[in-house]
């Protein structure tokens, strides 16, 4: 039989993932659909099926509210007040099929990312994350081919996004950056930035003692699920994107009462190259460790630092111990 392809594998698993609801156990998020992407992504194609089969066997998801009624995009007020309304995630994942079948999906992108990055930290930033590996994997669908899947799913991670979405900046939704008053855009290109951040908390990550090896992978993460979208909006919305990235992984110290190290962080010695680091990801099957294992192979490219690799190892580790 022939190897899956990266559209076979995400479309396949998407598939199966039809229906299934947003959460798990005490509001654990439904990983599934983001560590098959990156699998795929990772050319673990042939793994895709397996591991979808390990996630539905192991957890129990709950089903998502019901739909209650239609949110109407062309009103402020109305859409505004049902931001972070869990009981309105049908609505919003409605709203957002909707939008994604009339127009092309980056311009629903472009409309829709202001209004929702103000509330990236709700859930640990996993509505930006889910809402980013849909758009890496409906941005590289080939033209004519049926994405509608992939649609269904980015639907489904802005619709997240907006049911759990929750606040830690000054910016309200929509707001033009910097507002009047506010300090200068920062020096250097978006992407850049973010980049930075990305090294900068994987060395945090891999250089301070946690209680738990998953909550700060986050702080991680969401900046680099925010660079992975960049690209794709336009230019003004980029250092707003970094900005609100930036806050959110620094207020996460204090959430999980982690002490920032002092000057620049330097990635601990041993980790092993990071082709090993997702190999023993995938082998470990944690979403948590695929996902910042991927992170990690993706960042290394775009701005080698050892530190990505050292917060991998170090996810490895701590996940292999806690899952014995």
């Amino acid at each position: 039989m022939a190897p899956l392809t990266y559209h076979d594998a995400v479309s396949g698993a998407l598939e199966r993932l039809r229906g299934v609801g947003f959460e798990h156990g005490p509001r654990f998020v439904n990983h599934a659909p983001m560590a098959a992407e990156a699998l795929a992504c990772m050319g673990y194609a042939d793994a895709v099926p397996g591991w979808v089969d390990g996630n539905l066997r192991t957890h129990t998801y709950h089903d998502p509210p019901g739909a209650r009624w239609t949110i109407d995009p062309a009103d402020p007020e109305d859409w505004r007040s049902a931001l972070g309304r869990f009981d309105r995630v049908a609505d919003w994942t409605a709203l957002f099929a909707r939008e994604l079948a009339l127009d092309p999906w980056r311009e629903v992108l472009a409309r829709w990312w202001p209004r929702l990055l103000p509330g990236m930290s709700g859930v640990l930033t996993h509505g930006v994350i889910r809402t980013a590996h849909a758009v890496r994997a409906v941005s590289r669908a080939q033209p004519g081919a049926d994405d509608r899947l992939l649609r269904d799913e980015l639907a489904q991670g802005l619709g997240y996004w907006a049911a759990r979405y929750a606040t830690h900046t000054r910016i309200s939704p929509g707001d033009a950056y910097p507002a009047p008053g506010e300090e200068a855009e920062p020096g250097g290109s978006a992407t850049a930035l973010l980049d930075g951040l990305v090294a900068e908390y994987s060395g945090v990550y891999a250089s301070v003692p946690q209680h738990h090896p998953v909550p700060l992978i986050h702080s991680i993460t969401g900046p680099a699920a925010v660079r992975l979208v960049v690209e794709h909006l336009p230019a003004a919305q980029h250092h707003v994107s970094y900005r609100v990235a930036r806050d959110v992984s620094a207020s996460m110290l204090g959430w999980f009462s982690v002490t920032r190290p002092a000057g620049t962080t330097a990635a601990p010695s041993g980790a092993p190259d990071l082709p090993e680091v997702f190999a023993t990801a995938a082998a470990i099957g944690d979403e948590h460790a695929i996902k910042l294992a991927e992170v990690a192979v993706r960042h290394q490219a775009l701005a080698p630092d050892p530190r990505h690799a050292a917060a991998a190892h170090a996810a490895n580790q701590g996940l292999a111990r806690f899952r014995r």
